[in-house]
């Protein structure tokens, strides 16, 4: 065995590695070449030993894996995890002790100060037990073996810092400009793949600027030979290509390679798609759409073919032609690629829709779609809609957020579109060419060097002085937002007024557009320290004014970017109704009109009316909704309504602050109607979008109003009350242990309470949960007139109207058999209300599949009272889980309730009829 010396400071790696018979492990013989290209003399050489990373719980992927709601490696068997078994190292025939073969760093004593540039040379034997391919698609499987980051490899981009690095699953470098040697050893009739150059069966050699990928199978994947301008580029898949699917390729891929070609100047020799990298880099949105037995369409196969791999196929590239620290320097590469995309698109799908052909479709011979603004929009504005959408919610992060710590929407949403943006932007104002010349000069003085983007972005600004805004820009979350403000016409002239919120001097492309759709560009030009600027243009035969339209630069608000110049909405907006809920289209101000029929209780029973609200998919500062209805159960008018405003400061400890009032009219029981109004504020702490855990504080102050029936008013019931309430929640919804806790404090003229809750959840097997709740009431003072403000045992007295009740005030039949899981939780119908003090435990845990069994336990206090402790137990099914609910109780403080003649009364429900919830669920993982 021996190491191909190569040209000074570039290290060497020779391997000989041996794959089992049952293809689970893999021993390794491995000479080391490493060279100190610090600036620092080195007493150890510090390695990377990442497959430890899949050796047990705790280790920082598995926390990343639970983050991204998976819990395959969390819950994985011991056959299926990945480890080095052994290891032995030797410098100059001498033996190097390794403290701790587990850990995914590790720092070798070296025999002599290795200084800048000497160069050391270390012999390793090791065994790795390979982790199953399903964790992050590396690894072994029946179907395959796929190699990448297993390899013991110094730390090339971290070389003299002391701290340990750890495997996050990210895709980051580990090795450049290396010159590998690989030899396997493979059981009969296997194959092996790879992005280095195969010098024989199963050998490969090479220099690379990435790291090595290794494909091992019985199969003979495909590959496409593509000449472009004289370069001759094969691109290998690891995976199998359906013949219509190759033959797409065949066509597709040299347009693709000659297009990247002309805007960075370098295409390599080699290309390797791996199944895990065809998955992660393909075009995001053009998937069918699958509803019941139904499949949409939204692109043809060519179409979706020449879509997702022109991204795949860019970022390839881009891999191999830069070399950047991918923890710090995320957004180059992601940028670049979409700056690419975005030139891609706007040169062969400038007028392709978002929906692709959908709006096309139809059902009963018309096209629904075509009601959304979303059917108009263009693919090529998905870019800045990504970013609005993450925006709005202020859940965005910086550009040059560490990798790392990104959430995976805005991995998308900010290192990639948002970069790409700006970068297509910048190239709009100082001409494409030059641009895509500035890239190409970048790259090839930079060829084989680890770069710092930082000093693109100062050549940028030497280039063009205009673009000197990004350096500060990428640093902090954008919240940068242009005004048309207004205009005024003189002679031929249009004086235009915009206004910007920023001192950057970032230049604004303002857009004419005629009644006949005829537009002309101007790029306005701001200077530093100003926000305000009044620009003179031709008025021609203006009728609309915009700025920076299609979403072309990243702004914190489009809506007040557009203009009309003639008739009655001269120098304002347009009002346009909408009867569904939609993408915003910033050029209107939209109020949605829909109709709403729904089902409130057996006192108005079918409430029929309209939502008349401003919210669309996109979150906005300033909301409003008003719903007025009829209700078929009184024949009376009933509603609500509600203003809500919020602050969403970019940067600070708060994530948003939200002031609102809101008011309501609906019956509660036969001819008898509240009436509620509401001031409130919430105030949710700022979140780091990639975790689980969220915190707020919420107060209000309630107004209610109750028409009281005769018995009602005999028993002096209240008909008027004031409602004080202060509360804290934090909630950490992670997978494995979700836990949440509340603290309140509720208030008015006859009582004061003080209630906490806290909430438990462990899945201790895969979708198999054990859930624990504890809960305590405590009035502080209690001068009540009647029970209506008690704390529930088993049910709860919703005198604040803010459960979602079927039946406000059910004593029998279905609807007086939901449950809500509040106060003392108890499933069983146990008597009576609590008006001193209560503490409860509710525990619920998986039995099989959907069954989970249920036991509760409490002791209360009532005035005048001995102190009682009460319990229930049961079964319940989980038809949807948090959402539909079924509790059959078996034994509790009543004794044992099958035996009951009235048990199907016994019998309780959860019902959560809560889009929102939904929503949320959903997007676990995401942000």
């Amino acid at each position: 065995m021996g190491v191909v010396e190569v040209s000074a400071q570039k290290d060497s790696i020779y391997i000989e590695a041996k794959l089992s018979s049952d293809k689970k492990t893999l021993s390794v013989n491995q000479e080391l070449i490493y060279y100190n290209n610090s600036e620092k003399d080195l007493n150890t050489v510090k390695l990377l030993n990442w497959v430890s990373a899949y050796k047990k719980r705790g280790t920082s992927l598995v926390y990343r894996k639970l983050e991204d709601r998976n819990t395959d490696l969390h819950f994985a068997k011991k056959n299926e995890l990945g480890k080095l078994l052994s290891l032995n190292v030797k410098s100059s025939d001498q033996e190097i002790p390794v403290s701790n073969i587990s850990d995914e760093s590790f720092f070798l004593p070296l025999k002599e100060i290795l200084k800048p540039g000497e160069k050391v040379k270390l012999q390793l034997q090791y065994q790795i037990q390979l982790p199953d391919k399903k964790f992050t698609g590396y690894g072994t499987s029946d179907k395959n073996i796929a190699l990448k980051y297993f390899f013991i490899v110094p730390d090339r981009f971290d070389p003299d810092n002391i701290s340990k690095r750890d495997y996050h699953d990210i895709e980051e470098s580990v090795s450049f400009n290396t010159f590998w040697t690989v030899n396997f050893d493979l059981p009969i009739n296997y194959f092996v793949e790879s992005n280095l150059t195969q010098t024989q069966m199963n050998s490969f050699n090479g220099y690379l600027d990435s790291d090595p990928e290794f494909l091992i199978s019985q199969n003979e994947y495909p590959s496409i030979k593509i000449n472009t301008d004289g370069i001759n580029t094969e691109v290998k898949f690891g995976y199998n290509l359906r013949p219509e699917e190759k033959q797409n390729l065949e066509f597709y891929l040299p347009l693709q390679l000659k297009f990247i070609k002309e805007r960075i100047g370098f295409l390599p020799e080699r290309i390797f798609i791996s199944e895990k990298f065809r998955n992660k880099e393909d075009f995001f949105g053009n998937n069918d759409i699958t509803f019941l037995k139904f499949r949409f369409q939204l692109f043809t196969p060519e179409e979706n073919t020449d879509l997702d791999y022109f991204g795949i196929i860019a970022k390839k590239v881009l891999d191999e032609s830069i070399i950047t620290d991918k923890q710090n320097y995320h957004w180059f590469k992601s940028g670049l690629k979409s700056y690419l995309e975005i030139q891609y698109l706007k040169k062969f799908y400038a007028d392709t829709k978002l929906l692709g052909t959908l709006p096309e479709t139809k059902i009963f011979g018309v096209k629904p779609l075509k009601l959304f603004h979303a059917s108009d929009v263009k693919l090529i504005e998905r870019y800045g809609l990504a970013y609005q959408y993450i925006m709005s919610q202020n859940l965005d992060q910086k550009i040059d957020e560490r990798y790392a710590v990104l959430s995976n929407f805005n991995d998308m949403a900010i290192s990639n579109f948002e970069t790409g943006t700006l970068f297509n932007y910048s190239a709009d104002k100082m001409g494409y060419e030059n641009f895509d010349n500035l890239v190409q000069s970048f790259i090839a003085k930079n060829t084989d060097k680890q770069v710092d983007p930082k000093y693109f972005l100062k050549e940028l600004a030497e280039k063009d002085k205009r673009t000197s805004y990004l350096s500060e820009f990428i640093q902090h979350k954008n919240r940068v937002n242009f005004q048309l403000k207004r205009f005024k016409k003189e002679g031929d002239s249009l004086h235009i007024k915009i206004n910007k919120n920023t001192l950057s001097n970032i230049p604004v492309k303002l857009q004419t557009t005629s009644k006949d759709g005829k537009t002309t560009e101007y790029w306005v030009e701001t200077e530093e320290n100003e926000k305000t600027k009044t620009v003179s243009i031709p008025a021609l035969d203006t009728y609309k004014i915009t700025l920076n339209d299609d979403y072309i630069f990243p702004e914190s608000n489009y809506r007040d970017n557009f203009l009309y110049a003639k008739g009655f909405f001269s120098n304002t907006k347009k009002i346009k109704l909408k009867l569904i809920k939609d993408i915003p289209n910033p050029e209107f101000n939209e109020i949605y009109i829909s109709p709403r029929v729904r089902f409130n209780n057996t006192y108005d029973k079918f409430l029929i009316g309209f939502n008349f609200k401003n919210q669309s998919f996109f979150d906005q500062k300033f909301l409003y909704s008003f719903t007025p209805t009829y209700s078929t159960g009184t024949g009376k008018l009933t509603g609500s309504g509600a203003v809500a405003y919020s602050f969403l400061p970019a940067e600070s400890i708060i994530r948003s602050l939200t002031f609102g009032v809101s008011g309501s009219y609906f019956h509660y029981d036969y001819d008898l109607a509240y009436r509620k109004g509401s001031i409130y504020s919430n105030l949710n702490f700022r979140k780091n979008p990639r975790s689980t855990v969220s915190r707020s504080i919420a107060a209000s102050y309630n107004y209610f109003e109750r028409d009281l029936s005769p018995l009602m008013i005999a028993n002096n019931d209240y008909d008027k009350y004031n409602l004080w309430s202060v509360g804290y929640g934090y909630n950490d919804s992670q997978s494995i242990h979700e836990k949440s806790l509340g603290i309140s404090t509720q208030w008015m003229e006859d009582f004061h309470k003080v209630t906490a809750e806290g909430y438990y959840r462990w899945e201790f097997a895969p979708r198999q949960k054990l859930s624990l709740r504890l809960f305590a009431g405590y009035f502080v003072k209690n001068d009540t007139r009647n029970s209506t403000f008690n704390y529930g045992i088993s049910r709860v007295s919703d005198y604040s109207f803010s459960y979602n009740l079927l039946g406000q005030s059910a004593t029998g039949g279905i609807l007086s058999q939901q449950f809500i899981l509040a106060d003392g939780g108890f499933k069983s119908f146990l008597p009576g209300s609590v008006n001193k003090w209560i503490t409860s435990v509710n525990v619920d845990t998986s039995v099989w599949k959907i069954f989970h069994v249920y036991a509760d336990a409490g002791v209360y206090d009532n005035k005048n009272k001995p102190t009682k402790f009460i319990w229930d137990s049961g079964v319940k099914v989980r038809v949807i889980p948090d959402f539909l609910e079924i509790y059959f109780p078996v034994q509790s403080s009543l004794g044992f309730e099958p035996g009951f003649k009235d048990y199907a009364r016994r019998i309780r429900y959860t019902l959560v009829l809560n889009l929102n919830s939904i929503i949320n669920a959903a997007r676990r993982g995401w942000y």
